[in-house]
């Protein structure tokens, strides 16, 4: 019997993390390696995540590193086609990677409403399509793990979990207030009212 710090069995499991390089992403890596799982690390620069592979085969478990753009359908494809060579089947997405932008509506721009809508909205949606598809295709049901904001709408989750119910397919939102990751201690340190805004 294998003992674990974490409070659930994943032994055996089949797992990919979108945006696991860093912060938050990283953390559920590790999270799903110490339960047991194996984890496939994706990045948009491919060799940022392979660090955290390595920790994690470090652990037992297998790992491999994927480049994966979640905005480009083309990158989604191929990131899922290594995937099916390497593993042969997923059970696990965390939808983990996304963007913000700042900017209130008067100073938004269309670069910056693209990016942040097509990484979190259009990148979650055709990443959980190419997972569902395969967890659909082998018949064991999977588990679909979308990382949202507070700020952020969950109508997607929703729509996703109705339609993959009857594949035994459950899917689900976190919605993780400020952590103190790269992108949020960059922008408490240019606006110093950012934190205590945040905090209040």
């Amino acid at each position: 019997m294998r003992l674990s710090a974490s409070p659930f069995e994943l032994e055996g499991k089949r797992a990919l993390v979108t945006g696991g390089s860093r912060g938050i992403g990283r953390a559920i890596a590790f999270a799903l390696a110490d339960a047991g799982a194996d984890v496939a690390v994706t990045s948009r620069k491919g060799d940022d995540a392979e660090p955290v592979a390595a920790a994690i085969r470090a652990k037992g478990r297998r790992s491999i590193a994927l480049l994966l753009e979640v905005r480009v359908a083309s990158s989604i494809r191929v990131a899922f086609e290594r995937l099916d060579r390497e593993w042969k089947g997923l059970d696990i997405l965390v939808n983990n990677a996304g963007t913000n932008v700042p900017q209130d509506l008067v100073h938004t721009d269309e670069a910056s409403w693209d990016a942040v809508v097509d990484a979190d909205l259009k990148g979650v949606v055709f990443v959980a399509q190419a997972a569902a598809t395969r967890m659909i295709e082998a018949k064991r049901g999977g588990r679909i793990v979308n990382v949202a904001s507070l700020y952020g709408v969950v109508g997607v989750t929703r729509a996703l979990a109705l339609d993959l119910a009857p594949h035994g397919i459950t899917v689900n939102a976190v919605a993780p207030s400020l952590i103190e990751t790269d992108p949020t201690r960059e922008r408490m340190r240019s606006d110093p009212s950012y934190r205590d805004e945040e905090l209040a």
